[in-house]
């Protein structure tokens, strides 16, 4: 319930994300038989909730969320970050996952900038996230993979024009009308980590999760929400200012913000004396 009710109060414009989150989280958590560890990937440009999402799921499940020593996040230009160390990163890897889901088979790992890990090295977690009961007599079935990525933000975008230029809204759009894109032109991006990866080859990602592109309204919410968490009342003419302050794509239309609501929270630093 707290997930639900927290994603609906605070992110904006991704009714997809909401209804997908909400149902394959909670259905996992009450599945006490489930055949295989909960795998997501979230795609989406900058701004549009990703990380704010996985910290919602990670507040939903632990009393103390991202900062829960059974919560493992990993950036990849940070953990991983050369070219040449990928057979020791393989290995520190899945030591890694190995040795806390022997801790706590309920652990939540959440990696980081997927489109900037070189591709190969996700491939080594492979057998956590398949169908196995047991291997080497630890079972990964309880824990979740979360998995966030800028790769595929262009498709994702593609489609969302395609509804607004046809004079549909954002809400029509459905997950069948972009998850199978998605899902192949992440596996086809030679940028991201997840390129020619097992894990989509083998259908083991349970859900490819499209966050569409924030409009300007979307961004004045944020601002709203922003400028009460910090206990001052909402004033519109601040809201408007900064939401117009953004800048938008594609160029002509300027539909899109192109930072999501990136930047909102720096933005408020001028208007308010902190």
């Amino acid at each position: 319930a707290a997930l639900q009710e927290n994603l609906d109060k605070k992110l904006f414009g991704q009714h997809l994300v909401s209804k997908v989150v909400v149902k394959a989280v909670r259905g996992f958590l009450n599945n006490t038989n489930a055949k295989k560890p909960l795998a997501l990937s979230l795609h989406g440009w900058t701004g549009t909730g990703k990380n704010f999402v996985s910290k919602i799921v990670a507040e939903s499940i632990y009393k103390r969320g991202l900062q829960s020593k059974y919560v493992h996040q990993f950036v990849a230009t940070l953990h991983f970050p050369h070219a040449h160390s990928i057979n020791l990163y393989k290995d520190q890897l899945q030591s890694w996952i190995r040795g806390n889901v022997s801790i706590c088979p309920r652990s939540l790992f959440i990696f980081d900038e997927m489109d900037k890990m070189h591709a190969g090295l996700i491939d080594s977690i492979k057998p956590f996230l398949d169908y196995y009961e047991l291997l080497d007599g630890v079972s990964y079935r309880q824990a979740i993979f979360i998995f966030l990525s800028n790769a595929g933000a262009e498709k994702i975008t593609e489609v969302a024009l395609d509804f607004w230029r046809n004079g549909r809204t954002r809400e029509d759009i459905q997950l069948t009308d972009i998850q199978n894109a998605l899902s192949v032109s992440v596996f086809n991006n030679k940028n991201s980590g997840f390129w020619h990866s097992t894990l989509i080859d083998r259908n083991l990602i349970d859900y490819f999760i499209p966050f569409l592109p924030l409009e300007y309204r979307h961004v004045k919410m944020c601002v709203r929400v922003e400028i009460e968490s910090r206990g001052y009342t909402v004033d519109e003419d601040i809201v408007s200012r900064i939401a117009d302050e953004m800048t938008y794509f594609p160029r002509e239309e300027r539909i899109y913000s192109d930072k999501g609501c990136k930047t909102v929270d720096a933005k408020l630093d001028y208007y308010y004396d902190f």
